[in-house]
This record gives structure tokens, sequence and C-alpha cells, in this order.
């Protein structure tokens, strides 16, 4: 964020099980398995609402929110002093404190020690491919990166069914397990003395 707030929990990608639950929230109950989205929904802006966007007015990306969106504080303190929030989830904790629109209920017989990724990397890419480039039924798709992100935007293609899923990343031992993502070709920039375009 342009004004750096200290100090704060960091951390986006998690899982957990609701522990309790604010007064109003019907959503998810003590017990519930949850990843946090640091992007989340309050289900009633425009955004929220429109297919063509997640953006939401309430719980967009906020980089500088220290605190809860109702009342500005932190739930978190050392000695008395506050602790602030980092992008309305803190994941970086054994507890953390959410908007209710911040968390997404998953089947409760889903690993715990795996899923964390579907709060991020994974929505991150696969939603990126399959909402916003949406590619065509026997196009291509190039994909720059084949970490997590990459890979779960490989699948997204997969999914749509792109004939051609061209993975590019510096790092060549990455390329087999792309294979099961769905890339069919690989190009390592490193390779070519001139762009990779030529």
């Amino acid at each position: 964020g342009q004004n750096p707030l200290f100090p704060r929990i960091l951390g986006h990608e998690a899982e957990g099980v609701v522990e309790s639950v604010g007064e109003g929230v019907i959503d998810v109950q003590p017990g519930d398995h949850v990843v946090p989205i640091f992007t989340g929904e309050c289900k009633e802006c425009p955004h929220c609402l429109s297919e063509a966007s997640n953006m939401c007015d309430l719980l967009r990306i906020n980089t500088e929110r220290g605190g809860m969106l109702h009342d500005g504080h932190t739930r978190f303190s050392k000695d008395g002093k506050p602790i602030y929030h980092f992008l309305g989830t803190s994941t970086f904790s054994e507890y953390t404190v959410v908007h209710v629109g911040q968390v997404a209920k998953i089947n409760p017989e889903a690993p715990l020690d795996k899923v964390c990724v579907l709060s991020c990397g994974m929505s991150t890419g696969f939603g990126a491919t399959v909402n916003v480039a949406k590619p065509k039924k026997g196009g291509s798709v190039a994909i720059f990166g084949l970490g997590a992100v990459g890979l779960a935007a490989a699948e997204g293609a997969r999914v749509c069914e792109a004939s051609r899923i061209i993975g590019i990343d510096l790092n060549p031992n990455r390329f087999e397990e792309a294979k099961k993502f769905g890339c069919t070709e690989f190009v390592n920039p490193k390779d070519h003395n001139k762009p990779v375009q030529e």
C-alpha cells in the first residue's frame, strides 16, 4: 500500500474452521470449514450482482485498511497495543477475525492441509482464464509463469477446451508437472536469443 501500516498480521491464503460468528451472521456457523478470500463479496453491490466483476464496493482489495469495516478497529493486540489487519484476512495467525463476506464455505471432507491454495492461487488463475480471458474452444492460450496461479490458469484453459496451451517459464523443471494441468507445449525464453514472438 501507499501508507504502510505496522505492526500487522500478514497473510492471505489459508483454511480453517469457524470458531464463532458475530451477531446477524447466517452464511456460516461454528464448525463450518472455510477458506478466507481477500477479495470478498457483500452479495449486494452492483459488482457482486454482475458476472463481469468481483471488485465488491465494500470488500474489494484494500491494503490500507487495518481494522474491521463496521468500526475501523483491529481485533488483534499485544500488551494493550493494536496489531493491524491485512487484506481483511491476516492469515499468518492461529486465529483471525474476518468479515463474513471474506470466507467461503468448503466441503468439510476437503483436506485442510491442502485447500489453502483455493483461497488465492487456484481461484485467481482459474478464474482469470474462465471468467475473464474466456478462451474459445480450439483456441490458443499462452501462460506466463507456471507456479500455482499459472497452473490454475492452464487448468482453466483446458476446461475451456483450448487446443494449444503454451506454458512459458524460465524453469524447465516445471514443464512436466504443467502437462497434468493441460499445457500442450512449452517455451523457456532463456533458450532463445531473440524475442519469442519472432
